[in-house]
């Protein structure tokens, strides 16, 4: 029944940030016409925490090793907050070319295996 996930970045500068995508994280990407790129990515996972609100969503990129990303990252040129130990996790934020930031985390919790 469900196949796939598609998530949304909105970017006052989306081509710096599919950019970035591509050529800094090395995104797979198909082009879908005047350089609209839609990025492939690897396994997802989605959790539902509680909220007083509803409509609230949040994109996270995981990693194996968050301090040897933000070194990477620094090496690019790309600034990380500092890395905050959460119990569950290691959490960054990086800030896109765009302006925007990105959560990155180091899952410490159970992962669930991909669906076929």
């Amino acid at each position: 029944m469900i196949t796939g996930a598609h998530s949304i970045i909105y970017s006052k500068n989306p081509d710096a940030d599919r950019a970035f995508l591509r050529d800094v994280l090395k995104l797979t990407n198909v082009d879908v016409g005047h350089g609209w790129l839609i990025f492939g990515l690897p396994p997802a996972e989605v959790a539902v925490h509680p909220s007083d609100e509803n409509g609230r969503h949040e994109f996270y990129l995981m990693c194996d090793d968050i301090q040897a990303f933000a070194a990477e990252m620094k090496k690019s040129g790309i600034a990380c907050a500092a890395v905050d130990d959460q119990g569950w996790g290691l959490v960054s934020r990086l800030t896109l070319p765009g302006g925007g930031e990105l959560g990155v985390y180091q899952p410490r919790h159970a992962r669930p295996e991909p669906m076929s």
